[in-house]
């Protein structure tokens, strides 16, 4: 197991297990993560048994007191990996370890880590069993009034932001650098899983010179003859990582946006072909779409409305140079600098 040696059939084993677990998945769970684990079980009802784990309140003490002992210790190291939320280093990186156990077959020993990013997402509402209307609203404590991630001006700035105007020229790409915040403007693509293995058997259904290519399945509506995006998050953006090299070459994209980072043969694409990644915001899917002035058209409709192209006009779209056409890669330094850590206190 990378920087922690070998995880033998005891307890100490499994504390290794979800401390790898944790440091594979770096970034690419966004907000901080919690995880649930089952000891025992198969593949089956192992993974089911550690989803289940993720309803435990944090503060939630395992009544089983060797269990309790590993999520202690868990929390109590895994932080200092510095990971960090959204793997931009910081010493946030889980919010609770919860474990569970099953019986097993002397023959196997499974560890299942269910990863889940932590987002307060929750709306629910009391409905009157025999109206249907609703009797009340949940979670909605008046004493504890609810405020906006960002009001509908945006955010603060600092005056450091770099606008990008797409299509997107070579020179401005190379001019950014890993750290910089940009606001990016002009007309924006997105794909997903079908159109980037679309995009390596077919020429692309519009003109990708200069582009934007969006990490994204947006939600979107019909109104009228056109369409309009109510939410448009980043999606995790390794899942690309076999393609996006190739067709950054093939078809002139300066400008990649998605969470999570990607690897070693995208970081070489973007420096030989002048392109950067930028990383937008998870969880943050209302608040993107109110950056998207309207919806120019669809391609590859017939993948489904969130595999499909959304063609896009965006003001002022926020994201960060993670990866830039130098080589430099926030994600790829943030993995190296937590293995160490990890290698120092995992054994």
């Amino acid at each position: 197991m990378p920087h922690l040696g070998r995880a033998d059939r005891t307890l100490d084993g499994v504390r290794k297990c979800i401390l790898h677990a944790v440091w594979q998945a770096q970034g690419k769970g966004c907000a901080p993560g919690a995880v649930g684990v089952c000891v025992g079980g198969d593949r089956t009802s192992g993974y089911t048994h550690a989803k289940e784990q993720l309803f435990r309140t944090l503060d939630d003490v395992n009544a089983d007191p060797r269990l309790a002992e590993i999520e202690a210790s868990v929390m109590a190291t895994v932080n200092s990996l510095e990971i960090g939320t959204m793997g931009f280093g910081g010493k946030v990186t889980l919010i609770g370890c919860k474990i569970g156990a099953l019986t097993r077959l002397p023959a196997s020993f499974f560890v299942s880590v269910a990863y889940d990013c932590w987002a307060f997402r929750r709306l629910g509402v009391a409905l009157n069993a025999a109206t249907g209307a609703i009797d009340h609203w949940l979670y909605r404590d008046p004493s504890h009034p609810i405020v906006p991630m960002l009001d509908q001006a945006g955010f603060t700035r600092t005056g450091r932001e770099i606008s990008l105007h797409a299509p997107l020229t070579e020179d401005a790409v190379r001019a950014l650098k890993v750290g910089d915040v940009v606001m990016v403007s002009g007309q924006m693509f997105t794909g997903r899983d079908a159109v980037h293995s679309h995009l390596m058997k077919h020429e692309p259904p519009v003109d990708l010179r200069g582009s934007v290519l969006y990490h994204c399945g947006p939600v979107v509506v019909k109104e009228g003859e056109g369409w309009r995006v109510t939410a448009a998050g980043p999606t995790t953006s390794i899942r690309e990582e076999p393609y996006q090299g190739e067709i950054i070459r093939r078809y002139g994209i300066r400008a990649v946006i998605g969470k999570g980072g990607m690897g070693a043969k995208t970081l070489a694409a973007l420096r030989e072909h002048g392109a950067v990644y930028l990383n937008a915001i998870g969880g943050a899917a209302q608040f993107y779409a109110r950056s998207i002035k309207r919806v120019d058209g669809v391609s590859l409709l017939e993948f489904g409305t969130p595999e499909a192209m959304w063609h896009l006009t965006v003001e002022d779209f926020p994201a960060i140079v993670t990866m830039d056409a130098h080589g430099n890669s926030l994600h790829k330094d943030i993995e190296q600098e937590s293995g160490a850590r990890l290698a120092a206190i995992g054994g």
